[in-house]
């Protein structure tokens, strides 16, 4: 999703569920397999952007999977209600997921960002996507490097923007427990937050998985100046985010 705060400028898994995709599939049973849960958040941040004003919103999320690696799905998530964001997000998704060696896998997909709610006088909200993933285990950690790209779109002004990431996870031994660390570049479009266009974000986390249930809390921060204006500043303000989920 776009920064928020960019409608007022000229209008922007985890347990936050960025799409989904990836983070939802498992190994079929059969030809087809379908995985999804529900999830409230304390705050739904996107690349450490606060998208619901700091609130707690509800999200679900559904994939479909075949047995060759292709799957499909959607992510939705609420938001305070907007002209050009309406108030809801969803996120439909596609790709094509495999295993290249042992403890190495690759994810190439495409997200579609939706808001059902933009109001036409507002301007354009919805856009595309692509994505690239590339998974190694490292012994107990497992290790995630993405590139994201959306091209020029209306709904972007007419920029682009590239994002870089690299997820780190590790389950403690003998526990339930899985300790998470992120860090990520905007650079285009969506950086728009930043002064100069750019920016980075980080978190630090950890989630408990009981059965269905998985509790999470994850600590995010970026390097974006202050503006000086709070209503702005508190988006992308340091913050811990408490997530409980259910999964099916």
């Amino acid at each position: 999703m776009q920064f928020p705060a960019k409608a007022c400028c000229g209008a922007l898994l985890a347990l936050s569920f960025v799409p989904a995709a990836a983070s939802a599939q498992g190994v079929p049973s059969g030809p087809f397999s379908v995985s999804g849960g529900i999830n409230v958040v304390s705050d739904y941040r996107f690349r450490g952007i606060s998208q619901s004003e700091e609130k707690v919103e509800l999200q679900s999320t559904v994939t479909v999977s075949h047995i060759s690696g292709l799957y499909a799905g959607a992510w939705g998530s609420g938001l305070p209600d907007s002209p050009r964001y309406g108030q809801y997000e969803l996120d439909l998704y596609g790709g094509y997921a495999t295993e290249i060696a042992p403890g190495t896998s690759i994810d190439l997909g495409a997200t579609y960002y939706v808001y059902p709610g933009n109001r036409d006088r507002a301007g354009p909200s919805d856009y595309v996507e692509v994505a690239g993933r590339l998974s190694h285990d490292l012994g107990p950690v497992s290790a995630t490097a993405m590139l994201a790209y959306a091209p020029k779109q209306k709904s972007l002004d007419d920029d682009d923007n590239l994002y870089l990431n690299l997820d780190l996870s590790s389950g403690i031994p003998n526990s339930p427990v899985t300790l998470t660390a992120s860090v990520g570049y905007t650079d285009g479009a969506l950086g728009a937050a930043a002064t100069n266009g750019h920016y980075v974000d980080w978190s630090l986390g950890a989630r408990i998985v009981h059965g269905p249930v998985t509790l999470s809390a994850r600590y995010v921060d970026t390097d974006i100046r202050k503006s000086g204006v709070k209503a702005v500043d508190t988006l992308y303000d340091p913050t811990v985010i408490l997530g409980v989920g259910l999964s099916f």
